[in-house]
């Protein structure tokens, strides 16, 4: 199905201004002949040669063999853990039937998603039912925002035994890199992921930074938010593959010179060497300039080159724009050398309908030969 039969336009509507600068674009920083690029034979050009074990390779191919995109090497992944992350009630209130964990599951199978991503608790509810029709990846660890006063930390709310006993074929977690807490979670998570891969589970990374000094005043007085600066979630990408992620989810990069800024004189923030910006991602040290393939490449670079391949996340529900905004993701994702897209409030807090039409609208990127690699 074509995406203007999904979401209504062509896809020249559908980026607006934007079309040209995404679908012409041509990388001029990393090429894409360095990168480890989706495709069939992904998990034997990538992986064949690492020390996973020859059961992880196996759940990573039923991943990549599973929904509308089987065979293509992409992924499209249904995940709701919102219910901890944002609240049960604030997260379902659009569409309360998924309250119901077999709605959630009945969603990710309806719109031919590649694996639905949830809690222990909601994917051990249907697992006998549904376990054996989609992959399961279970989500180890939640923030949980019902301690007052709030506080953000990922803990451990499941085991991966648990998850290796109910079906599933893949475990992820969060770290809050940049956090004070980040220390004892790429702890937590190296030992889990570490048991995963000697259960055969494909270990899922999301790479989120978190710390309120991330958000700093720019040169004309506005403050900018390098929670999602290109040169930052990169690095934290390279911290989430040096503890054997399978597979990172970041957020779409949408400026550089997170470290620049960070770094006013006569303090010391990390490193950081000029020619990331004016040689990697052709932007400035102000985080101006450079397309944002270029950004998601260097996203991408910081997973081994592709060795251990990029999800990037579909975002908050936005409302009437959530169509346009998935599409101008997968995009970007595709373009840069990205596996796919994970995305869940734009799907499930609208009428299910809708939600599958706006998952097909995704999928239908990764299917359209005439969007290539840059």
């Amino acid at each position: 199905m074509a995406i203007e039969q999904v979401a209504g336009s062509k896809l020249e509507e559908i980026l607006g201004a934007d079309a040209a600068g995404l679908l012409e674009h041509q990388c001029k920083t990393i090429p894409k002949e360095n990168l480890q690029l989706p495709g069939p034979d992904y998990v034997d050009r990538a992986h064949a040669a690492s020390d996973r074990p020859t059961r992880v390779l196996s759940s990573l191919q039923s991943l990549l063999d599973h929904g509308k995109l089987a065979g293509t090497g992409y992924v499209s992944i249904l995940p709701v853990d919102q219910g901890i992350e944002h609240s049960a009630g604030a997260s379902f209130a659009p569409n309360p039937i998924y309250f119901d964990p077999e709605n959630i599951v009945r969603l990710a199978i309806d719109a031919g998603c590649s694996a639905v991503a949830s809690t222990l608790g909601v994917l051990g509810a249907v697992a006998r039912r549904n376990a054996h029709k989609i992959p399961f990846l279970v989500k180890l660890n939640h923030n949980e925002l019902l301690s007052y006063p709030n506080t953000y930390d990922q803990v451990m709310f499941a085991g991966v035994e648990q998850a290796f006993a109910m079906g599933a074929v893949a475990v992820g977690a969060t770290i809050y890199f940049g956090s004070p807490e980040s220390t004892r979670q790429i702890q937590e998570v190296s030992r889990a992921f570490a048991r995963a891969h000697e259960l055969g589970l494909v270990t899922v990374l999301w790479c989120y930074l978190r710390n309120k000094a991330f958000k700093v005043k720019g040169p004309d007085g506005q403050l900018v938010d390098h929670h999602t600066a290109a040169d930052l979630t990169g690095q934290a990408n390279h911290l989430g593959v040096t503890i054997q992620a399978d597979i990172i989810k970041q957020k779409l990069a949408t400026h550089d010179g997170g470290y620049a800024a960070l770094n006013p004189a006569g303090t010391s923030y990390g490193k950081f060497d000029r020619r990331m910006y004016t040689e990697l991602t052709r932007s400035d040290e102000s985080g101006r300039g450079g397309n944002p393939i270029e950004l998601c490449r260097y996203q991408l670079a910081n997973c081994y080159m592709g060795r251990s391949p990029l999800l990037n996340s579909g975002g908050a529900s936005g409302g009437a724009d959530d169509f346009a905004a998935a599409v101008r993701t997968a995009v970007i994702n595709k373009r840069a050398g990205g596996i796919g897209l994970i995305t869940g409030r734009k799907a499930f807090q609208r009428p299910t309908p809708d939600g599958v039409r706006l998952i097909h609208a995704i999928q239908d990127v990764y299917l359209d030969k005439r969007i290539t690699i840059a």
